[in-house]
């Protein structure tokens, strides 16, 4: 095997995000569910002699190689394995930066899954999730491959059944920052933890969204836009919420003949923001696996 092309790197939504308190280090500690959803990144994966990696196509702007996720899990690997092989990667990236869908940090989940393959590192799923932890918070469930339950940093995951639904994903033209969020001193830290049984048991009740996401006032406060987004979305009758950090905000819907019909009566009222930009928005199936998850072992 010499090369892998079309390699998805899904999104993903956070129905849910508690924060539920802080470490002593600075980290937060959370609850939520993670689903994926069928907007993707894609990657062509290239087997190269002598070590090097290099990077091409729709790399992200002003990304240095340093701080690409990718590069930074292709490192990992080889670290961990001892491989001598590099790779050429060619990217087409989808999913937009600070939306709050995880885009990076899906991106290093499926180069550690595409890579552990092309290289023929062999390394089964709970290797690969060890290397993934320092990476990013998000990046376990990615390798992970199911809906989970997630606790901790995001590191502690269970697998959840969850409904098929579809949602519509709209993003108003505006990146947030994780760092600057997490940060914030009027951000709650202190929501009471959940079982997850008592999500299940709430899930199996009701079709809408099950509690909060703790930092959405905090966005909302500092990006009204995302916020006339959510309300515009409610006032059509959604159960709508930010994912994430933001900016995007989400709905679940019965299908995708549901999501599209809804996202064409949402998305034609909404007018332009003041620099004349409007929403992006896409119309998305919730998936119950990743579509790398047959590729590892355990």
């Amino acid at each position: 095997m010499q090369s892998l092309y079309d390699v998805p790197a899904p999104a993903k939504l956070n129905l849910f995000l508690h924060v539920v308190g802080r470490r002593a280090d600075g980290y937060h500690l959370l609850q939520t569910v993670f689903r994926f959803i069928d907007l993707a990144d894609a990657f062509d994966f290239e087997r190269i002699e002598g070590g090097e990696l290099s990077r091409e196509g729709e790399v992200p702007p002003g990304l240095p190689a340093a701080d690409d996720l990718v590069l930074r899990a292709a490192h990992a690997l080889r670290r961990a394995t001892g491989v001598s092989y590099g790779a050429r990667i060619h990217y087409r990236k989808r999913i937009p930066a600070g939306g709050g869908l995880g885009g990076g940090s899906s991106d290093a989940a499926t180069a550690l899954i595409a890579l552990n393959r092309l290289w023929n590192t062999g390394l089964d799923r709970a290797a690969l999730m060890r290397l993934a932890v320092p990476l990013g918070a998000d990046v376990p469930v990615f390798v992970f491959g199911r809906p989970a339950f997630a606790q901790g940093i995001g590191e502690d995951l269970a697998e959840v059944s969850l409904p098929d639904q579809a949602y519509l994903v709209v993003r108003p033209p505006l990146q947030v920052s994780t760092t600057d969020i997490f940060a914030a001193e009027d951000l709650t830290r202190n929501t009471p933890s959940v079982k997850i049984s008592v999500f299940a048991d709430w899930q199996s009740l009701h079709r809408g969204l099950y509690g909060r996401n703790d930092l959405a006032q905090v966005v909302y406060r500092r990006h009204p836009q995302v916020f006339d987004i959510v309300s515009a979305m409610r006032d059509a009758g959604l159960d709508a919420r930010m994912t994430g950090s933001g900016s995007c905000v989400f709905a679940p819907l019965e299908d995708l003949a549901q999501a599209r019909m809804h996202q064409g009566r949402i998305i034609s009222k909404m007018t332009s923001f003041g620099d004349g930009s409007i929403p992006q928005s896409w119309a998305c199936a919730g998936l119950h696996d990743h579509p790398l998850r047959h590729w590892i072992s355990g």
